[in-house]
C-alpha cells in the first residue's frame, strides 16, 4: 500500500498512488477526478476500466495508446460493428490486454452505447447519477484506506448499465469508473488537487 500523501520533487503533495512514475503523476494531476464528457471519451474510459479489472491501472495507462489504436479511437459506432475478424485481430494484439471476455465486453458495450442514443446518450445517462453520488458522500477522504471500492451509487450504476445491455460492469468497476470520469472526486485531504476547481474534459459542450 503506498503512502497516503507524497510530496514530489516538484514540491507538490499528491495522493500516494499518483506520485510516481510520471505517467501516473500526469494522470493523477490532469485527469483523475476531473469531470469527463462526451460519448466517445466516456465509452473509451469505460473500456479501459473494464480491461483494468484484476490488473494494475498503471499497466492500462502504459497501454492506453495501443488500446486507442486497436479500438479505432474508441469510436462506439465503429466498434459496435466489429465481427469475428476484429475479435481475432484484438486477441492477437500484444499491445493491449488479450482477454477474450473483456474484448467481447468492449464490443457489447459499444453496441449498448449506440443504443443509448435513443434515450439521450451515454453522457446524460452516466451523469444522471451525479446527485446520488454527491448525496452519499460524508466528506473528502483523509487516507487511502478511507476510499471505498464500491458504494450504493456504484451498485445502482452497475445495475443500470447491465439493464441497458452493458457487460463486465460490476459495482467495483463502476466505482473506479466514477472516480476516473470525475463523477466523484476522491483526492485526499492535503493533495494539491483536492477541492481545486478544474475545468471539465472532453466534448458535449464541456471545456477541454
Amino acid at each position: 500500500m503506498p503512502e497516503d500523501l507524497i510530496t514530489g520533487d516538484d514540491g507538490v503533495p499528491r495522493c500516494g498512488w499518483g506520485a510516481d512514475p510520471d505517467v501516473y503523476r500526469r494522470y493523477h494531476d490532469d485527469e483523475w477526478g476531473r469531470p469527463l464528457h462526451g460519448e466517445r471519451e466516456l465509452y473509451g474510459l469505460l473500456t479501459l476500466e473494464t480491461f483494468q479489472s484484476g490488473l494494475s491501472w498503471l499497466t492500462i495507462l502504459r497501454k492506453r495508446p495501443a488500446f486507442e489504436a486497436a479500438f479505432h479511437g474508441f469510436d462506439p459506432e465503429r466498434v459496435a460493428g466489429y465481427g469475428e475478424e476484429d475479435t481475432a485481430r484484438l486477441l492477437a494484439d500484444a499491445g493491449i490486454v488479450r482477454n477474450r471476455l473483456k474484448v467481447a465486453a468492449a464490443i457489447t458495450n459499444a453496441r449498448a452505447t449506440v443504443a443509448l442514443r435513443a434515450d439521450g446518450g451515454l453522457d446524460a445517462f452516466l451523469w444522471s447519477f451525479a446527485e446520488a453520488a454527491s448525496a452519499e458522500r460524508t466528506g473528502r477522504p483523509e487516507r487511502l484506506a478511507d476510499v471505498p471500492s464500491a458504494t450504493p451509487t456504484s451498485k445502482a450504476l452497475a445495475k443500470a448499465l447491465r439493464g441497458r445491455g452493458f457487460a463486465f460492469v460490476g459495482p467495483t468497476v463502476a466505482y473506479a469508473f466514477m472516480q476516473s470520469m470525475g463523477l466523484v472526486d476522491d483526492h485526499l485531504i492535503g493533495c494539491a488537487c483536492a477541492g481545486r476547481e478544474r475545468p471539465a474534459r472532453g466534448t458535449a459542450g464541456a471545456v477541454a
